[in-house]
């Protein structure tokens, strides 16, 4: 008989947990191991806001896939639609062919992309911060714009060009502007007409607390600590209207401000939309405690895109969050339950008591809450890096990442904007269309 296929759609810190188990467990012979992912590599996304500030390099927080997974199959492709019907679903290849791939079991994690509210102007100058390419661009714009604002005599476009403006104040949003305003307080030091007090950093949040996974002590901590660096936090406030860089907020505020990130929510992957597995009304794939997908035998799911039931709680139709402490903790149970599915043997219930959070809020600065204990300052900052080191997958990236953050005890950060990166070819069409004038970094032909 043929080996048995799983399938794996999704190469993100769930599916590269699950694939590695999976990889490390299955015997020769038992089954083949197919990961399907638009990426070749595996982004961290929780060190994402040091990468963006320059604590890491962004190579160190990537994993490749097919580097990980040597006795797998990896397909870089984006999965078009699931038929669980005829067990197929099909992909489209990176030439923009399509395929068929069949499976013997499937496992569904592509995770999740940004929630983006119908605000206008958001989609023309809003950017998210979920991938190292939003990250690194981050990093080059907010520094692009210390360099033009030293530049400028009109006061107006440099008020512009140096407020910052956050939208969402979960985790995500917390830690992107910390590390980035705690990365242009530092290259301030570098302009003598730029001083940190002349930027505007400003956090919009809808509730009326930030960080809701701590409690609202830990959450009254980090908002002060906030404030202490001369971010403002608004509270009960959303944003009405962004057209133009003119940021107009429901608390009457309004402002110009050249750099806008949208930070406030995901949601399921759309590509689940086009399938015939059971979903929820947030868009989320029906699971059982054991990650089966309800009314199924074969298809697992986990993470962002998974309603999961949380039996540590007295509330019977209680979900899981979307934290990477779940989808880490289920990448494990689901990889054991494959396994016992292929060998026939009992599968087990996903079961986890939330053990906490920690956050990092810029260089020595964090906050953090687990099982019930409290740090601020430099130990819960500490506990952030020592925790995400651990989980960070491959002995490799660990040691890279270590090495960076060693190499910043002696030495500064490094805070140059490489704004290139995002338009490489622009100096050469530049160029190749104007003759007899050279760029300032290259030499007449």
């Amino acid at each position: 008989m043929p080996e048995p296929r799983i399938v794996i759609v999704g190469g993100g810190h769930v599916g590269l947990t699950l694939a590695l188990r999976l990889q490390s467990r299955l015997r020769p012979g038992e089954a083949r191991l197919t990961v399907i992912d638009t990426q070749p590599h595996m982004t961290y996304q929780p060190f994402l806001p040091e990468a963006a500030a320059g604590s890491l390099e962004p190579r160190h927080v990537v994993v490749p896939l097919r580097e990980a997974l040597r006795r797998s199959e990896v397909l870089t492709a984006q999965v078009t639609r699931i038929d669980h019907g005829r067990q197929k679903l099909c992909a489209t290849l990176a030439d923009g062919s399509e395929i068929e791939v069949d499976y013997d079991v499937l496992v569904v994690v592509p995770g999740s992309i940004s929630r983006a509210l119908p605000i206008p102007g958001l989609a023309e100058c809003g950017v998210g911060f979920k991938t190292i390419g939003e990250a690194i661009y981050l990093r080059n714009h907010v520094l692009s714009r210390l360099d033009m604002a030293a530049s400028t005599g009109d006061e107006q476009l440099r008020r512009r060009l140096l407020t910052f403006v956050f939208i969402g104040g979960g985790y995500a949003g917390i830690e992107a502007l910390a590390e980035l305003e705690s990365m242009a307080r530092t290259a301030t030091r570098n302009y003598p007409t730029v001083t940190a007090q002349d930027m505007r950093w400003v956090l919009v949040e809808a509730m009326d607390r930030i960080m809701p996974e701590v409690s609202r002590p830990m959450s009254e901590y980090t908002k002060r600590r906030l404030e202490e660096h001369g971010i403002e936090v608004k509270l009960n406030t959303t944003a009405k209207s962004l057209v133009d860089g003119h940021v107009e907020l429901s608390d009457g505020d309004e402002f110009d401000a050249d750099t806008v990130v949208w930070t406030a929510g995901v949601k399921p992957h759309p590509m689940l939309e086009d399938s015939d597995l059971p979903r929820d009304s947030k868009g989320r794939v029906e699971c059982t405690a054991k990650l089966q997908v309800r009314g199924t035998t074969n298809v697992f799911a986990a993470g962002d895109c998974a309603a999961v039931p949380d039996l540590t709680s007295s509330d019977p139709d209680a979900l899981c969050g979307p934290s990477a402490q779940h989808a880490v903790r289920q990448a494990r149970v689901l990889a054991d339950n494959v396994l016992a599915l292929l060998r026939g043997e009992p599968m087990r219930n996903y079961k986890h008591r939330y053990a906490g959070s920690v956050a990092g809020l810029g260089l020595f600065r964090g906050a953090a809450e687990v099982y019930g204990v409290k740090l601020k300052g430099l130990p819960a900052w500490l506990l952030h890096r020592t925790y995400h080191l651990a989980k960070m997958p491959t002995l490799s990236h660990k040691a890279r990442i270590l090495g960076d953050w060693l190499l910043e005890l002696p030495f500064r950060r490094q805070t140059v904007a490489l704004g290139e990166l995002h338009d490489p070819r622009a100096e050469f069409v530049k160029a190749a269309n104007t003759r007899g004038l050279p760029s300032p970094h290259g030499h007449a032909g």
